[in-house]
This record gives structure tokens, C-alpha cells and sequence, in this order.
């Protein structure tokens, strides 16, 4: 059992800080400490949302809509963070 916990809360952790860079990322974009005209910033910022666009958009459309507030990166760390943390450990066992 330990040699497929090991690997999932690995991946789940890497997730989640994946969604946390993306998240912070969004912030400084919106907030205009980061600018999307230099080409680094742009570029990892096209890489996060490729990389987390599979998970958002299942739960966007889910979601009601509320325009300037995108609340799908919400819903999702709060997801990462109860497998991580609960689920995960209670049907592996550990817990």
C-alpha cells in the first residue's frame, strides 16, 4: 500500500504547489507588479495554464458565473488539499 500512497501524495503535492505559484501569479498579473509583455513571465504564466486548464475546466463548468472572479482555482486547492490531507491517508489506513 505504502508504494502507491508514496507516489499519490507525492503527486498531490506537487499540485498543490503548482496551484499555489498560479495562484500568486494571478495576483501579481492582476495587480501589476507582473507584466505579461515580458517574455519570461509570459511564458511561465502560458505554462501554468496549460498545465492547470484540465482541472479547472471541469469545475468551471460546474461553478455559476461570476465574471471578474474566477473561483475554480479555489474549489480546486480545496480539493488537493482534503485528498492530500484526509481522504488519502483514511483509505490508505494511516490516519
Amino acid at each position: 500500500m505504502l508504494a502507491i500512497y508514496g507516489p499519490l501524495q507525492l503527486v498531490l503535492s506537487v499540485v498543490y504547489f503548482v496551484m499555489i505559484v498560479h495562484i500568486i501569479m494571478s495576483w501579481l498579473i492582476n495587480f501589476q507588479v507582473l507584466n505579461l509583455h515580458q517574455p519570461l513571465v509570459s511564458q511561465i504564466w502560458q505554462g501554468l495554464n496549460r498545465l492547470l486548464e484540465p482541472i479547472y475546466q471541469p469545475i468551471r463548468r460546474v461553478l455559476p458565473d461570476t465574471r471578474p472572479l474566477d473561483l475554480a482555482p479555489l474549489v480546486a486547492l480545496i480539493v488537493v488539499i482534503s485528498l492530500r490531507a484526509y481522504i488519502l491517508p483514511v483509505i490508505f489506513g494511516f490516519a
